[in-house]
């Protein structure tokens, strides 16, 4: 069978908001729709076997590893990728604590980070360290990284 013959199915997906179209193959992964097909390229292809956490997106606010979810998956869920986060705080204390070396794996420790914020915004070091532990980077130090995500959880406490 020739790849031009197999079938490809057409599905609404929500992705940052909008209702993206596409049409692929029942085994692509969402990695691969969310690349190849739709142009977002911020989640990474590293290990493809959800190991190191450098294609990490949103789906119904929860990070999940888009290497490993088929794409077909992603219909009726609300998906977002870094390009959809739009200024969100740990983004910036990123920036501020040198939390990125080379680069490739920040998009995916963001989006993580940004889950991890909004699901435990009282979140201790364990907590910060173990929600860490799904994604790798070989560049930089972790924290930096844990850094960013306790000025962002911060910045959301209010005094009592």
């Amino acid at each position: 069978m020739q790849s031009s013959d197999m079938i490809k199915l057409t599905v609404a997906l929500n992705v940052n908001g909008e209702e993206r179209i596409a049409a692929f193959r029942p085994a692509d992964t969402l990695l691969y729709v969310l690349r190849e097909l739709l142009g977002l390229t911020g989640a990474k292809p590293g290990c493809l076997n959800g190991d190191c956490g450098a294609c990490t997106i949103i789906v119904d606010g929860r990070p999940m590893k888009s290497c490993i979810m088929l794409a077909i998956e992603g219909a009726d869920k609300e998906i977002t990728t870094i390009e959809g986060l739009k200024d969100a705080p740990i983004q910036q204390a990123f920036v501020d604590h040198f939390a990125f070396q080379c680069g490739y794996c920040t998009p995916g420790f963001i989006m993580n980070c940004h889950a991890l914020v909004h699901h435990h915004p009282n979140a201790d070091d364990n907590t910060i360290k173990e929600w860490l532990e799904s994604n790798i980077c070989r560049c930089t130090s972790y924290k930096e990284i844990e850094d960013a995500v306790k000025a962002v959880l911060n910045q959301n406490q209010t005094p009592s």
